[in-house]
């Protein structure tokens, strides 16, 4: 009989406060460990390669595609590929440890359906698009234009949240990360 590894999938629209959960769930649980992400876009201050992110070129990331080594992969804008390596689970379960997945809501989708069972997904929804905008405003990292881009694809990609085990509405923080604490409790647990 196939072993079934546990994963947790942590996906909303950017800046409702995913990584910010994930980290508070990475401090509470040992045995939860990040699965970090592939990308081909810059690394932003403080970001740092193989800890935050695997930076790799628009060419390596679509040489890795080639041989099948992604789980989820996405072009989630124009040029800017993410996705989660098949390695990077693998590594994390040789730890014996729950690779926490802070992924888009398309990857968070496809990771679900290619592996059904021992998987919570969690969906964090912003109070607002309007609290969305603000919010990627105040981190003074991107252009209106990308902003603009972002907000778009935010509301889009609310519309899926009803595929998810759980929707956690971040309109405060501390709350929100005591509700996904109780989620993945549970989940651990089973």
């Amino acid at each position: 009989m196939k072993q079934y590894h546990k994963i947790i999938i942590l996906t909303a629209p950017s800046g409702s406060g995913k990584t910010s959960i994930a980290r508070f769930l990475l401090n509470r649980f040992p045995n939860l460990s990040f699965s970090i992400s592939a990308a081909t876009r810059k690394s932003r201050e403080g970001e740092v390669n193989g800890k935050d992110y695997h930076f790799m070129s628009e060419e390596e990331f679509k040489a890795h595609i080639k041989k099948n080594e992604f789980i989820e992969w996405e072009m989630v804008y124009e040029g800017k590929y993410y996705g989660t390596m098949k390695s990077e689970l693998e590594r994390i379960w040789s730890e014996n440890k729950v690779p926490i997945l802070d992924i888009d809501v398309h990857g968070g989708i496809h990771v679900q359906k290619e592996y059904p069972i021992n998987t919570l997904s969690l969906f964090v929804k912003p109070p607002s698009v309007e609290e969305l905008r603000k919010r990627l405003e105040s981190r003074g990292t991107e252009t209106t234009e990308a902003i603009n881009t972002r907000v778009n694809k935010a509301s889009y990609e609310l519309s899926f949240a009803d595929q998810f085990d759980h929707v956690i509405v971040n309109d405060d923080l501390d709350k929100a990360c005591k509700e996904a604490e109780r989620i993945v409790e549970e989940f651990l647990k089973s």
